[in-house]
C-alpha cells in the first residue's frame, strides 16, 4: 500500500507544482504584454498613472443571484423602451448592393438621411440613452486577456482608419457589415456618439464606420488626446442598423478595448438588432491624494 500512497502523493504534488508554474508563467506573460503595450502606446503616461487611479466598475459576472434577477428586469425594461419608442431603423436605407464608386457617391446622401432621421427621433434617442446611462453594471461581457501589440487587430484597424491614441482611448471592433455605434457617457454629463462627435471635456469620436456597409472589419474610436477629466465614464454599444450585405446576421459579436494611460482591458460581447443599447462597462478616474494632503482620521 505504501508505494501506491507515495505515488498518489507524488502525482498530486506534481500537479500542484505544474499548476503553480502555469499561473506564474501566465502572470509574467500578462505583465510582459502590458509593458509592451505601454512601450508602444504610452510613452508619456507614467507620471499620469502615478497621479490618477483607474477604478474598474462591476460586471454582470460579479453579481450574486438576487442582483442577476434585478439586472435582467432592468434589461427587459430597456428592451421594451427602445421598441416602444420605435427607434429601429431597418427601413431607413436601401439595401441593394452597390459598386465601390456608387457607395462613395451615395455616402453624403446617406449621412444627410441619417441626420434627418436623428433630428426627427432626437427626443426618443435621448430618453433611451438616459435610461441606459442609469445602469451601473457592465452587460455580461467577458474580459479578454491582453493581446500583444504585434498581434493587435484592433490597432491595425485604427491605423488603417487614421484613429488617434491618447490618455483615454475606447475602441470598438466587430466582424461584419452591420452598423454598431459607440456611445460614451462622460463625467461632464455629455454623451459622445455619431451625432455629437466632440465633447467640451476634450473627448472625440474620430472614427465612425458602416453608415453604409463598406467594411466587414470595422472599428470605432473615442479618444482624449489631452487631459481626460476625473470622474465616471460609461461605455455603451448600440446596434444601430442591420445591413444584409454578404449575409450579415442580426446578431453581432463585438470587442471593446478600454485603454487608460497605457493600461488596457478588453471585453467581448454580443448584441442583437432591436435590443437596447448595452452598457458594456464603466470605470472611474480618481486623482490620487498624497498622504501629506490627507486629513487626519477622527
Amino acid at each position: 500500500m505504501e508505494p501506491v500512497v507515495t505515488l498518489t502523493l507524488s502525482v498530486g504534488i506534481g500537479t500542484l507544482v505544474i499548476g503553480a508554474l502555469a499561473r506564474l508563467r501566465a502572470k509574467r506573460k500578462s505583465r510582459a504584454l502590458q509593458a509592451a503595450r505601454r512601450a508602444k502606446y504610452a510613452h508619456n503616461f507614467s507620471a499620469q498613472r502615478r497621479r490618477i487611479q483607474n477604478i474598474r466598475g462591476r460586471q454582470y459576472e460579479d453579481l450574486d443571484e438576487t442582483e442577476i434577477i434585478e439586472y435582467n428586469q432592468r434589461d427587459l425594461a430597456r428592451n421594451q423602451n427602445i421598441q416602444f419608442l420605435r427607434l429601429l431603423v431597418a427601413d431607413l436605407f436601401d439595401e441593394e448592393e452597390l459598386t465601390p464608386d456608387a457607395e462613395e457617391q451615395q455616402r453624403e446622401v446617406l449621412l444627410e438621411e441619417r441626420t434627418a432621421w436623428i433630428e426627427e427621433h432626437q427626443e426618443g434617442l435621448n430618453e433611451h440613452a438616459a435610461l441606459v446611462q442609469e445602469e451601473e453594471i457592465g452587460s455580461g461581457v467577458s474580459v479578454i486577456e491582453s493581446i500583444a501589440p504585434e498581434e493587435d487587430d484592433i490597432e491595425e484597424r485604427l491605423e488603417r482608419e487614421g484613429g488617434k491614441s491618447g490618455e483615454v482611448q475606447l475602441s470598438l471592433a466587430w466582424d461584419d457589415y452591420n452598423d454598431l455605434d459607440l456611445h460614451v457617457f462622460c463625467p461632464s454629463g455629455e454623451r459622445i456618439y455619431f451625432n455629437n462627435k466632440k465633447s467640451e471635456c476634450g473627448g472625440e469620436l474620430d472614427v465612425d464606420m458602416n453608415v453604409r456597409p463598406v467594411s466587414n472589419n470595422p472599428v470605432e474610436n473615442v479618444v482624449w488626446t489631452g487631459d481626460a477629466p476625473p470622474g465616471k465614464y460609461k461605455i455603451g454599444v448600440h446596434f444601430y442598423k442591420h445591413h444584409r450585405k454578404r449575409r450579415s446576421k442580426k446578431t453581432t459579436n463585438f470587442r471593446l478595448r478600454v485603454m487608460v494611460h497605457g493600461e488596457s482591458r478588453d471585453y467581448a460581447g454580443t448584441i442583437t438588432i432591436g435590443n437596447a443599447m448595452q452598457m458594456v462597462t464603466t470605470f472611474t478616474l480618481k486623482e490620487n491624494v498624497p498622504l501629506s494632503d490627507k486629513s487626519n482620521p477622527l
